[in-house]
């Protein structure tokens, strides 16, 4: 690996700042817009169901918005990743993420300019659904062991229990898996704890500042 690939955080550290990340975002996204997710696709797709059942406190449109932008930002992430993954990862990186940010800053200003209108919620929605498709699809082209993805834990969670000792498995990857599952319920707790107090557009300031700074010191090394 060339010299200035090994210069900043390593991959790993900086994929365990993006699951806090995510965790902040699910809590802004899900406690302040409607019971929908931006990060978690998963649990969208769920909550997707239920709003189409009628069930009250969810909307079809708000979570097929998310669920749309999210596949728009995914396919973003693959076209950048196929014309610059072969290149430096580290470049490849810190582009991503500082679109990343870009895209979240952008959704913070909406919530601070007018936080209770229709538009912005939308706007809000569709911003941090495209910033989480587009970092997912950077976080699959760089295949880190242990850390495959920094939105949902269903398959790291499984990978802990089934690679463990008490599972058969050597548990080597376990400390980063057990650090990936902290690294969320942290991002949870602090986005749930500053939407509930201060509204949605701090949360989104934190986070846009958190993967602006990845962006400036992620290297290319795991």
């Amino acid at each position: 690996m060339r010299e200035h690939e090994t210069r900043g955080l390593r991959l790993v550290v900086v994929l365990l700042g993006l699951t806090v990340i995510s965790g902040l975002i699910d809590a802004v996204s899900y406690l302040g817009l409607g019971h929908v997710f931006t990060a978690n696709m998963t649990g969208n797709v769920v909550v997707l169901g239920f709003a189409a059942a009628g069930a009250p406190g969810f909307s079809v449109r708000h979570t097929a918005t998310s669920l749309g932008c999210f596949l728009l930002g995914a396919a973003a992430g693959g076209r950048v990743g196929r014309r610059l993954g072969e290149g430096s990862l580290r470049t490849f990186t810190r582009l991503t993420l500082a679109i990343e940010a870009v895209l979240v800053g952008a959704s913070a200003v909406a919530a601070f300019a007018a936080p209770h209108a229709t538009a912005t919620r939308y706007a809000v929605i569709a911003l941090t659904a495209v910033a989480m498709g587009l970092r997912n699809a950077t976080v699959r082209k760089l295949d880190i062991p242990g850390l495959t993805t920094t939105t949902v834990l269903t398959m790291t969670l499984t990978g802990l229990a089934a690679d463990s000792r008490a599972g058969g498995g050597s548990g080597h990857r376990s400390p980063r898996r057990s650090a990936a599952v902290v690294a969320m319920a942290a991002g949870a707790f602090l986005g749930a704890w500053l939407v509930l107090h201060h509204g949605l557009g701090i949360p989104l300031l934190v986070a846009a500042g958190a993967a602006g700074l990845l962006a400036v010191v992620a290297s290319g090394r795991e």
